[in-house]
């Protein structure tokens, strides 16, 4: 059998947390920008399955691909460290600088793949700019943009926190996605459990930082009057915001408070070595 107890999930959870705290950062902006990339074409082939299809479900039941690639390949998403890493630092392992470094390195490659994948999407779509999208894939991520941002401007502070809000509750299923993985040794296994909570999440229309990192400015290269202005204050910003609340407090500090019954003791140099050689266990 390769089913795995909680508690020693958990376990699992706090070493990977603590291999990303040990993790260079040119090591942390390569995997987090293939991970930004991935996360990006799953994103663009769930809109091509909404779009040829009009069932919205679709594109959520396919979504999940580029989760799963990353859980497999052990990338950075910065969602993802936003439960396990606090839960190392909560269990010893390293500090605040620690914490907030990682998470800087990472949300900073997730964009910059995500903004290349948009370029690339973008230039194959419209001949490098000399033509028009036939496919219907421009004009559905221009209205998935605006429903992102301009809808909520209208609103003012509740659409702010309507946007945190739907930050805090997405994290919370995709921060999942990377603990019930950690319950299973096999690989079908943890795409399956990787796969559920990320279905649930993208199904209701929630918001996730890292897929806006590519929908937004992808949507501003088709034509999309969305200003970085409205991509940031109405959307980037309290979704990041949410998604930090949602995967560290309902997710990370919620399992480990529950299943973590005595803190570990801080990372050696010696145990970063051996941390760093085992690859499968540094999971998103």
């Amino acid at each position: 059998m390769d089913n795995i107890k909680p508690v020693d999930a958990i376990e699992t959870m706090v070493v990977a947390g603590a291999t990303k705290g040990v993790l260079p950062a040119k090591d942390l902006l390569i995997r987090s920008a293939l991970a930004g990339a991935i996360l990006a074409f799953a994103t663009s082939l769930a809109v091509v399955g909404t779009v040829q299809t009009g069932v919205p479900l679709v594109g959520a039941l396919i979504f999940p691909v580029g989760f799963a690639m990353i859980i497999l390949l052990g990338l950075e998403l910065g969602t993802g460290s936003f439960a396990l890493v606090p839960v190392a630092a909560l269990d010893g392992k390293f500090g605040l600088r620690t914490v907030l470094g990682n998470l800087g390195w990472v949300l900073l490659g997730n964009l910059l793949g995500s903004l290349l994948y948009a370029v690339l999407l973008w230039a194959s779509l419209t001949d490098c700019g000399h033509g028009q999208d036939t496919t219907g894939v421009a004009a559905k991520l221009i209205a998935i943009a605006q429903g992102k941002t301009l809808a909520y401007a209208k609103f003012g502070a509740a659409g702010w926190l309507t946007a945190f809000i739907k930050g805090i509750i997405c994290n919370w299923m995709v921060c999942l996605g990377v603990a019930l993985p950690m319950t299973t040794t096999s690989t079908s296994g943890k795409v399956l459990a990787a796969w559920l909570p990320i279905f649930a999440f993208f199904a209701q229309g929630f918001e996730h930082s890292i897929v806006n990192m590519f929908v937004i400015p992808a949507a501003m290269l088709f034509g999309a009057n969305i200003s970085i202005a409205d991509w940031f204050v109405w959307n980037q910003i309290p979704v990041t915001l949410g998604n930090l609340i949602g995967g560290m407090v309902f997710t990370g500090l919620a399992l480990y408070y529950t299943y973590r019954k005595a803190p570990g003791r801080p990372v050696s140099r010696a145990t970063a070595d051996k941390i760093l050689a085992q690859p499968d266990v540094a999971t998103p």
